[in-house]
Order: structure tokens, then C-alpha cells, then sequence
């Protein structure tokens, strides 16, 4: 087999059969990707490619931690990575660490809020200060 790299797999360089991959997803990996919602971590990736004639499957198991802005707080929040995915395609190329890096964006929550009581407390009471209760009026301009 010729030399390969992970984010540009040249399916038609490899025999038809199954191919094992471990790698991480890392800091410097995070840091590279432009305009990215996660800002670090740490994500042990399996991927299993079995490629065929005309097509290949991928199944990935992803495992580890990454961190966000809080939306609430602006402050860097943990989230668990912890998820499986299938692929198939027929695609002649593939870019095993761009496929992990969005099964991690996608299986992240939509809001990312620290647990009560977990954001900064400053802007927490920030925050709190500009809520108004449900008995007053808003101010007429």
C-alpha cells in the first residue's frame, strides 16, 4: 500500500478489505479548523473502513471531551464526546479527520450551558441583573 495520509484517503490506492484507524482529534487539530464552535479537546477516534467494488462503509466510535463557549456565561465549558456513526458512500476520497470533526459538532447539544451555579459568577449576576420578573411592565420609549 502506498503512503496515505488521514484527511485524504485515496480509496482506489487500497484493496478491497477492511482497514482499522485510531487517531485523536487534539488541541492542535481543534485550533486548525477555521471558525470552529469548539475551541479544544481531546477526542479518541476508531475508525473501521471497509471498502468494496464501488463503495465503502465507515463506522466510527468517538470517545473524549471537548470544550465550548458556555452561551450563558462566554467562559470555555467541558461536554463529554461519547458516539457512533455509520457512513456509506461512494465517494473515491475521503477525509477521515473531517468526518470525525463534524460527528463531534453534531452530536454536541444545541445550547452549551454549564449545569446551574457553574457559570462565571460575575456575569452570572450580570446577567441577573437585567432580568425583569413576570409582574413588570416594560418601559414605554
Amino acid at each position: 500500500m502506498k503512503d496515505f495520509r488521514l484527511d485524504n484517503l485515496v480509496l482506489s490506492q487500497f484493496k478491497a478489505g477492511t482497514y482499522e484507524f485510531d487517531y485523536v482529534l487534539d488541541t492542535a487539530y481543534f485550533q486548525s479548523v477555521e471558525k470552529s464552535e469548539v475551541l479544544d479537546g481531546n477526542v479518541a477516534v476508531h475508525s473501521q473502513l471497509t471498502i468494496g467494488e464501488d463503495s465503502y462503509r465507515l463506522r466510527m466510535t468517538l470517545k473524549g471531551q471537548v470544550y465550548v463557549t458556555c452561551d450563558r456565561c462566554l467562559e470555555p465549558m467541558v461536554i463529554p464526546v461519547e458516539c457512533e456513526e455509520m457512513i456509506e458512500d461512494e465517494e473515491q476520497t475521503l477525509d477521515l479527520l473531517w468526518t470525525a470533526y463534524e460527528t463531534v459538532t453534531i452530536n454536541l447539544p444545541m445550547v452549551h450551558c454549564h449545569p446551574d451555579g457553574g457559570c462565571n459568577p460575575e456575569m452570572a449576576a450580570l446577567l441577573q441583573s437585567h432580568l425583569r420578573s413576570a409582574e413588570e411592565e416594560p418601559e414605554e420609549i
